[in-house]
């Protein structure tokens, strides 16, 4: 019990120590590791790995799990992979990456480096899904979304972030790529559920979504771009169309 208390307590500080104001709130409740392990190589993995709750970080060539490009991941997922049961702690250098179809189940991220995991498959049929699990400060991205295919995000906790989902606006191969966003809890503050790129054809679909903390609805639950090969993407809108952001306002729940 005083592990648990102490470990929801130091949650609470770190959210209050990031935000300057607004309402800080938090639905979270944020496993104990059962243990640590330092990562100085990225740990490949095929078939199905369960972590068992160990907290695994990046330590230094993996890179310093700030916002900085071509860090690398703790874990590079095969396709077909399963990664379970596993604490990402800090510096968490570029998180996971999926190289084809993958599943994360009850993975924890305590402080995104700069994404937390990202989806770099090779084929319109791929999936990554996301199942369970939770994230918190992420000054950027939480899940980016690289090749084509479909992310599947689902009983997921979200604090202190940027974007939930980001399909890569500035990628030099460019994808139509989809997004199913259901049974999420954020909390504020954060920025975007998800971002996508429309003139490439992406989809986000949410349902079951639950927002705490957010009185004033500065979340955006889906952002719209203009996608570019080259340069900065460039922001074209924002809310449900029955075309490429799908969702009614009971999906939306505020608390």
């Amino acid at each position: 019990m005083r592990s648990t208390i102490l470990a929801m307590t130091a949650a609470a500080l770190a959210l209050a120590c990031t935000v300057g104001s607004g309402p800080v709130a938090s639905a979270a409740t944020w496993p104990t590791p059962s243990g640590q392990q330092p990562v100085s190589a990225t740990i490949s993995v095929s078939g199905t790995r369960d972590g068992n709750m160990v907290r695994y970080y990046g330590t230094g060539p993996l890179g310093s799990g700030g916002q900085e490009e071509g860090q690398s991941p703790i874990f590079k997922l095969a396709n077909g992979a399963v990664l379970k049961n596993v604490i990402i702690g800090a510096p968490a250098a570029d998180g996971i990456h999926c190289t084809g179809t993958c599943t994360l189940q009850n993975v924890w991220w305590e402080d995104v480096g700069e994404d937390a995991a990202t989806f770099k498959g090779t084929s319109s049929s791929q999936t990554m899904t996301i199942d369970g699990g939770g994230a918190r400060a992420a000054s950027d991205k939480v899940f980016q979304h690289n090749g084509p295919g479909t992310m599947y995000i689902r009983n997921f906790q979200v604090e202190t972030f940027g974007k939930l989902y980001r399909s890569c606006g500035n990628c030099s191969s460019q994808y139509a790529r989809h997004v199913v966003i259901s049974n999420v809890t954020a909390t504020y503050p954060g920025k975007t559920l998800a971002g996508i790129n429309t003139n490439y054809g992406d989809t986000a679909r949410f349902s079951g979504i639950t927002i705490v903390g957010d009185s004033g609805k500065k979340i955006v639950i889906c952002e719209k771009y203009k996608g570019v090969t080259s340069g900065e993407p460039t922001k074209i809108g924002s809310g449900a169309d029955g075309v490429n952001c799908f969702y009614a306002a009971s999906d939306i729940t505020y608390r």
